[in-house]
């Protein structure tokens, strides 16, 4: 575990294998967790890359900042722990919020970003209706009052089994977040809209979704797939809205032969 101030925020994160020169992958979490979802990734992966998990600001043991937030303040914050480190020419897998943050990473930084995974999420997400109701929730009863209409959409029903000690854990996770960072990110997803950007990708893309995902649906995704030029479009049969999480082997396996693929490996 490393921290490292970017501007106004010390963020939380890990790096593995820096100095190897190995290809580079970094992975952004979604709304409401911390980078410990990449845990089973990282296990995966780290004899063959140098990895970046960071938890974004207001998630995690990363400062608060200043919320509300923009997706900017994310893709900026990532833009410095890769620049500390001398990161460039990275394959990013963003899930959910994750996969904005990559997209205007890639707006800004382009020469950062090699390919992009796009896991469960969109160009724009939500309605502002939606977003405002979430954050009215939480700022008047916690995010406890939202844990179980988020849990449906996370997992499937099979995974949500009291029975089952990880996914008690997830929920653990998701409530001990703060939740001024959340209802902040919630409202820089409400502001966001990367349709032009993903229309203007010119780096190798695979959009994947969890077929029971209820936060960003399969159908959602495609049509991030389809503005994305050349973007690939895969399902995850038995997931949800965190197939890192639910289904890692087969997360893992889309994740192998999309990077074996790219242009020059």
């Amino acid at each position: 575990m490393r921290f490292l101030r970017i501007g106004q925020v010390v963020l939380s994160h890990d790096v593995h294998g820096h100095g190897s020169g190995k290809p580079a992958l970094c992975f952004i979490n979604s709304l409401g967790t911390d980078r410990r979802i990449w845990d089973a990734a990282v296990a995966a992966l780290s004899d063959d890359f140098t990895i970046l998990t960071f938890d974004k600001r207001g998630h995690g043991l990363s400062d608060l900042g200043t919320p509300p937030y923009r997706i900017q303040d994310f893709s900026q914050d990532l833009a410095g722990l890769l620049d500390h480190y001398g990161l460039t020419n990275v394959i990013v897998c963003g899930l959910s919020v994750g996969g904005l943050v990559a997209l205007d990473l890639y707006r800004s930084r382009p020469d950062l970003v090699r390919a992009i995974l796009f896991a469960d999420t969109a160009h724009k997400i939500g309605t502002p209706e939606f977003w405002k109701a979430r954050i009215d929730a939480v700022m008047e009863g916690g995010i406890e009052s939202v844990l179980e209409p988020i849990m449906s959409r996370w997992f499937t029903p099979a995974y949500r089994s009291a029975d089952n000690a990880d996914y008690q854990g997830y929920c653990t996770m998701l409530v001990r977040q703060p939740m001024l960072g959340y209802a902040g990110t919630c409202a820089a997803i409400r502001d966001a809209d990367f349709t032009d950007v993903a229309g203007s990708l010119a780096v190798p893309a695979l959009c994947l979704v969890g077929d029971q995902d209820g936060s960003t649906p399969p159908d959602l995704v495609r049509s991030l797939a389809d503005l994305v030029p050349g973007a690939r479009f895969a399902v995850i049969e038995g997931a949800a809205h965190i197939p890192c999480v639910e289904t890692p082997a087969q997360f893992l396996t889309h994740l192998r032969t999309f990077i074996a693929d790219l242009p020059g490996d």
